[in-house]
């Protein structure tokens, strides 16, 4: 369940009475939504974050464009100490790609790696085959310059380390085959298919993995069908992760992302329809059940989500852009998380 009291947003008042349990008995894990902040805003269009600790200091990576497809997409990365003051610290470009969806994690080496979308787009609102890039640091301020590791028309979308090796979905972005593969990345540019047709019912796309502690494989799976056949669908395995069994969530997940709480829990944040209307809303997946129940909508509204996620002590950060406000924008949620 979720509880949201009133929100100080930086001098701005917000205030929320919603409580998006689905289930009448008592949830295992109560959601309590402490605030919100408006944490940047300087381009004309800035979205599509992730957010990590590293290093003692919280990063949140993002996309700044002229609007939400456009030419000259180029990824912001901002740190903070505190999560309420925030520096910028860099800014990646690579010319003639529109650079999208920053997904970051931190390599066996330390170093700080971001993940995203490299398309080779012309002109504003085109159409166009979608790749992935690699960048890398060893400080907060600098960067390697990216480099494509995925070629547009296959977008790897977000990895998560395990030992030395880091796995991802891969999925067809506007041409080739319309499954996904699972594939690994060793380095920052060493990517290897290892399930070749992982999943292909309705347009799937986006996905996170992440590990359970005794090795299995939990997939979030985005899926874009026709209008009564695009929920999202949870898939688990284990290893060598050749062998897989997918379930329907019964419910679209847009931008999905999940995180796994101290206690076992598993949490999700994505973009779900409330009364018909997109927002940033945090769930609870129940592996065994494969069951989501949504706890708890964000500040938000219109163009949104792309949530990335920090857990730490009870205390789960949530970052996400919306244009709930006026222009899309960038936010940080803090939320108390009792289980």
């Amino acid at each position: 369940m979720c509880k949201t009291p009133v929100c100080f947003l930086a001098g701005l008042l917000i205030s929320s009475s919603v409580a998006l349990a689905n289930e009448t008995q008592q949830e295992p894990v109560v959601v309590t939504l402490i605030g919100a902040e408006r944490i940047w805003d300087q381009a004309p269009h800035n979205a599509f974050t992730d957010l990590i600790e590293w290093r003692g200091q919280l990063v949140c990576a993002f996309r700044e464009g002229r609007q939400h497809v456009s030419s000259d997409g180029a990824i912001r990365v901002l740190t903070s100490k505190d999560g309420h003051d925030w520096q910028s610290a860099a800014r990646l470009e690579l010319a003639g790609y529109d650079l999208r969806d920053a997904s970051l994690s931190v390599m066996p080496d330390g170093r700080l790696m971001i993940l995203g979308g490299a398309a080779p787009r012309k002109a504003d609102g085109e159409s166009a085959p979608t790749g992935s890039f690699t960048a890398t640091a060893t400080k907060r301020d600098e960067w390697s310059t990216p480099e494509i590791v995925v070629q547009p028309g296959r977008w790897l979308w977000r990895v998560t380390w395990r030992d030395d090796t880091a796995w991802g979905v891969e999925y067809p972005a506007s041409v080739g085959q319309p499954f996904t593969s699972l594939v690994t990345l060793k380095g920052d540019n060493h990517v290897q298919t290892q399930v070749e047709r992982l999943f292909g019912k309705g347009h799937p796309n986006e996905a996170t993995i992440r590990f359970d502690s005794d090795g299995t494989m939990v997939c979030l799976q985005r899926r874009d069908g026709v209008a009564d056949d695009r929920t999202a669908y949870l898939g688990t395995s284990l290893p060598p992760y050749t062998d897989w069994k997918w379930r329907d969530l019964g419910a679209y997940v847009g931008g999905p992302n999940l995180i796994q709480t101290e206690a076992g829990h598993w949490l999700t944040a994505g973009r779900m329809y409330v009364d018909g209307k997109p927002k940033t809303v945090i769930g609870r997946l129940d592996v065994d059940e494969a069951k989501l129940t949504k706890l708890c909508e964000l500040p938000s509204g219109g163009d949104c989500s792309y949530p990335g996620l920090v857990f730490d002590d009870n205390r789960l950060l949530v970052s996400y852009y919306s244009s709930h406000q006026g222009k899309a924008a960038i936010y940080l949620a803090k939320l108390r998380v009792e289980e």
